[in-house]
């Protein structure tokens, strides 16, 4: 299993549907399997987690950034 497709595919549904986006935040391990559709050890959900939670991090510094920019 490929972990950054899996992180990829994640962060997608994260970033186009809100009720997923709500789901991973307060369940994110039954959100994943959800998405992913099969059950997996936990330390490889919790790889999937961690790595989808530092994008939306990265992203979300990087938009704040941006903005910083065009008021400056």
């Amino acid at each position: 299993m490929d972990i950054k497709e899996q992180i990829g595919k994640i962060l997608e549904k994260v970033k186009k549907d809100d009720s997923f986006k709500e789901q991973f935040e307060k369940e994110p391990i039954k959100a994943v399997e959800n998405v992913l559709g099969i059950d997996l050890p936990d330390e490889v959900i919790e790889q999937v987690i961690n790595g989808v939670k530092a994008k939306l991090s990265v992203d979300t510094i990087s938009q704040v950034a941006d903005a910083i920019k065009k008021i400056f």
